[in-house]
This record gives structure tokens, C-alpha cells and sequence, in this order.
């Protein structure tokens, strides 16, 4: 598989622009998703200002840049390079990877189907916002 011609700004701003979406999509849905996956507000506090609070969100915005970078390298595998089909791209990639895999490991795991309709819906818009930007941004 070749990258040449990616756009990595365009890479960097779908990472970013997951990552921000992230951060209000959790926000928003804060508590239903601490009961769904069993997180007690009051452990989550006792971490803040230390430096392993912010480790996931150092992983989290890393793995949005891998997958920001693998989406722009399967679009432009794939024909024109346009919002449209960036979306549809980021909805497959959604369809056939992410929500199938999600979908054995929360049911193996017995976590409970609100979480996986919070974090699944989080990246079917994740996925789509990436889809989107590379799509509109194009090649260098």
C-alpha cells in the first residue's frame, strides 16, 4: 500500500477534529456512560492533575492519528477523494470493522449494550467527521 500524495494535514485535522468530537460526545454523555460501564465518578476524581490522568487522552488522540492516517490511505486507494465519498468511507470502515469488533468484545466481555450504542455511535461520528475532512481536503 502506497501513501504518496497523502494530505497529512488533512490527517492531522480529522485526528484532531475526532479527538475534539470525542471530548464533547463524552461530555455530553458522561453519566450514562459511567453506568454503563460501571466507572465510579468518585475514582475518576481522585486521578485528576496527575500526570497518569492524562495518559488516555495522550492515547486516545493517538489513536485517532493512526486511524485518521489509514482512512486517508484506504480513501485514496479507492477513487476521487470528495466529502461525499469520505463519509461513506468512514460509515464502511464504521459497518465493516469497527462496530462488528466492538460488538464480539462487549458481548464476550458482558458489558452492557448502552455502552456499546454510546462508544459505537462515538465512532460511527468519529469515523465519519475523519472521512469527511480527508475527503474535503483532498491530496497535497
Amino acid at each position: 500500500m502506497t501513501f504518496a500524495g497523502m494530505n497529512y494535514w488533512a490527517v492531522l485535522m480529522a485526528a484532531v477534529a475526532a479527538w475534539m468530537l470525542g471530548a464533547l460526545w463524552y461530555s455530553v454523555l458522561a453519566k450514562p456512560w459511567m453506568a454503563a460501564a460501571g466507572v465510579a465518578n468518585a475514582g475518576m476524581q481522585d486521578n485528576m492533575g496527575s500526570p497518569r490522568a492524562f495518559l488516555p487522552f495522550v492515547i486516545a488522540f493517538a489513536a485517532a492519528l493512526v486511524m485518521a492516517w489509514v482512512l486517508a490511505g484506504i480513501m485514496g486507494h479507492l477513487g476521487q477523494l470528495t466529502i461525499k465519498n469520505g463519509v461513506i468511507s468512514g460509515a464502511f470502515c464504521w459497518l465493516g470493522f469497527t462496530i462488528p469488533a466492538m460488538t464480539a468484545n462487549y458481548t464476550f466481555g458482558r458489558r452492557r449494550p448502552l455502552l456499546l450504542l454510546i462508544d459505537g455511535g462515538y465512532w460511527l461520528a468519529a469515523l465519519v467527521v475523519m472521512g469527511a475532512i480527508i475527503g474535503g481536503l483532498g491530496i497535497r
